[in-house]
């Protein structure tokens, strides 16, 4: 299962006024308020986490002030020696390097990757889980974070070009705009931070190629020590969503482009406790949440890139999944 390091858990409770206990306790005011299931070596499984996310949010109610606290108090030494091999690494394109290759160290639930084919260059983060409400809010606390980091280890004015997301704006846009330092996009293609190349070549403050060399070696070691392979849902996920509005695919031709048979998918999809048509009811169901939640298109495009062929049996697959019909979950998801 995808998991968290529970440093972002903990920063995000400091933002919102509360303490997260090492035993999994939330408390407010000197009052347990929540609590997490145990953790493992330091971090949370990915649904507690996003529940946890979540809740806290809401307890809140300002997204934009959360974003804005979780961003000064998480820091890059919270992270490790992921944390350590961003600051003494050279330049800020080196630390960008090593954040692509290393963060699964730090969560298996998203990756960052460093596009430096056009001007400006991108480094974009995407989730690598299932749906869940609260991941728009997460991602934006992941691209404050790193935009207010690399501020802090990067010598001279760092300048951000502008910052994307791909999800619809939720607050002001001026807001987010001043939290970031630079123009936020919404509603685009991507979550991403914009920057023009010449800003990959700034130094760190404490760029130090031989401690960097050093640490980054451990971290070799380190990812090394975690599983190659990302769980079998994980990786037919990825498969099955872009592949939706071609139609539902084949178990035999999706395995195939996994480098397996058929009869080993299911067999590796039974050892995850899963079915073939588990992570395919979870493929179509998040995607239908997410473009009724973030798109205009109609429900009957809705359900055609969900892989269905008539609406009227989407609607029936939708209502059974969320016990809402789409056009009610529309409504409520717009109106909060």
């Amino acid at each position: 299962m995808p998991s968290v390091t529970d440093a972002f858990a903990r920063a995000m409770a400091q933002a919102a006024g509360m303490t997260l206990r090492d035993d999994g306790a939330l408390v407010s005011g000197g009052v347990v308020v929540r609590r997490l299931p145990p953790q493992s070596d330091g971090r949370f499984a990915d649904t507690d986490y996003f529940d946890l996310l979540d809740w806290m949010r809401r307890q809140h109610g300002d997204d934009v002030a959360l974003l804005d606290a979780y961003s000064r108090l998480i820091r890059a030494d919270n992270i490790g020696v992921l944390g350590l091999a961003m600051k003494t690494a050279p330049t800020l394109r080196a630390s960008l390097e090593r954040v692509e290759r290393y963060w699964r160290v730090v969560t298996d639930t998203a990756v960052y990757s460093l596009d430096e084919s056009g001007d400006p260059s991108l480094l974009t983060f995407e989730a690598r889980t299932g749906h869940h409400p609260v991941l728009d809010f997460r991602n934006e606390g992941a691209l404050a974070g790193f935009a207010r980091n690399m501020r802090r280890f990067v010598e001279g004015e760092l300048v951000l070009d502008h910052v994307t997301f791909r999800h619809a704006c939720r607050g002001d846009p001026e807001r987010y705009a001043a939290l970031f330092g630079c123009p936020v996009h919404f509603a685009a293609d991507r979550n991403a931070i914009a920057l023009k190349p010449a800003m990959l070549d700034l130094p760190n403050r404490l760029g130090d190629q031989a401690v960097s060399d050093f640490l980054t070696a451990h971290l070799e070691t380190e990812i090394g020590s975690l599983r190659d392979d990302p769980s079998v849902r994980a990786a037919l996920l990825r498969r099955l969503t872009p592949a939706l509005s071609q139609g539902v695919p084949q178990a035999a031709e999706i395995a195939h482009e996994m480098g397996m048979s058929e009869r080993t998918l299911y067999r590796r999809l039974a050892e995850e406790g899963l079915t073939f048509r588990d992570v395919l009811t979870e493929a179509q169901s998040s995607l239908a949440q997410e473009l009724l939640r973030d798109s205009t298109s109609s429900i009957a495009e809705i359900a055609f890139l969900a892989g269905f062929s008539e609406q009227s049996t989407f609607s029936r697959a939708f209502k059974r999944w969320v016990g809402q019909a789409p056009a009610q979950f529309r409504q409520q998801a717009s109106s909060r």
